[in-house]
């Protein structure tokens, strides 16, 4: 079975590009901090625009889709869902709400609590480990399937599982080892493991919110990191598919993942910064309710080209 260390977090090589971006997350997290402080009914607008935009970007990411009127009524609260993919959509609404209530420490039963109630609304049975090999790929017009990664094998779920979480514990404790970078590794191996037969990335995305939360970076909470992704997501696909290459034997490149990762959250802490200036430092119109993509690209993968390089420590 696949064992889970992330000590090579204590000396982890990144390029100045990635150094950069990390340093702009912290220095916008600051400010944003403070304005929160100052400005609660903005931010308090933008929290019901993000929400429903999460919840509109994590199921689409899947292609699970309805209108924009039933989208909103069922984020209000104000239908009840029809059919599956509503009922889907429901489920995740009720799944973001345990997480930005506060939904307990990270810990198996509590990623199989999230399962459940993103499939509440649906009829069947979630929370439930996988208890038949699966995998990802996609369905060619012949009706054949190209496979594009194999998951661990159904049988050493529980297992690997338990480890994973207490890999990602330990890690925490060390205070060598920089959260910011320990999160998007975590959400690989998750995926990796693709511990239920459906709903896997979903969950991923409430899990990423989860320990970012956790660890202070609420943007999430303003801007939807759902809908970033899946404004973004062949730049997510490649940066997926390149870091899950080796998987298996522990020998992939958690790199270009944790690239991605950083620059969308860097993205979203932009967006924020610019829907939420007061009128006297306002640079853009663009607001919480854009759909427009922020003006700083992100880059293919794997990134940065700088030869300069830089030892991470527990505080970018």
């Amino acid at each position: 079975m696949r064992a889970f260390d992330y000590s090579f977090l204590k000396s982890i090589s990144i390029d100045a590009d990635l150094l950069s971006i990390a340093m702009g997350i912290e220095r916008l997290r600051e400010r944003d901090a403070n304005r929160i402080a100052s400005f609660p009914r903005t931010y308090s607008g933008m929290r019901s625009a993000a929400m429903m935009q999460s919840v509109f970007g994590s199921n689409a990411i899947e292609g699970i889709f309805t209108g924009d009127d039933r989208l909103r009524e069922i984020c209000m609260r104000k239908v009840e869902p029809a059919g599956r993919s509503e009922s889907e959509i429901a489920g995740y609404r009720d799944a973001l709400d345990a997480v930005h209530n506060g939904n307990g420490d990270l810990s198996t039963d509590m990623i199989r609590g999230l399962h459940r109630i993103m499939l509440s609304h649906t009829g069947e049975e979630g929370g439930r480990w996988k208890d038949r090999d699966n995998f990802i790929g996609r369905r060619r017009a012949d009706g054949t399937m190209e496979i594009h990664f194999k998951p661990m094998s159904w049988g050493d779920v529980p297992d690997a599982m338990e480890s994973l979480v207490s890999a990602y514990k330990v890690a925490r404790q060390d205070s060598s080892v920089n959260r910011l970078l320990l999160v998007p590794c975590f959400v690989l191996d998750f995926l990796s493991i693709h511990p239920f037969l459906d709903g896997n990335g979903r969950v991923s995305r409430l899990l990423s919110l989860h320990l970012l939360y956790t660890e202070g970076y609420d943007v999430g909470r303003y801007v939807s990191l759902e809908s970033m992704i899946y404004r973004n997501r062949p730049d997510y696909y490649r940066s997926l598919a390149e870091s899950s290459v080796g998987w298996a034997d522990g020998t992939n490149d958690y790199m270009p993942f944790i690239r991605n990762f950083l620059d969308t959250l860097f993205l979203c802490y932009k967006e924020l910064t610019a829907g939420s200036s007061p009128p006297w430092d306002r640079r853009t119109t663009r607001g919480p309710g854009s759909s427009t993509r922020c003006s700083m690209p992100c880059r293919p993968y794997p990134g940065g080209s700088s030869t300069n390089s830089f030892r991470t420590s527990a505080t970018l």
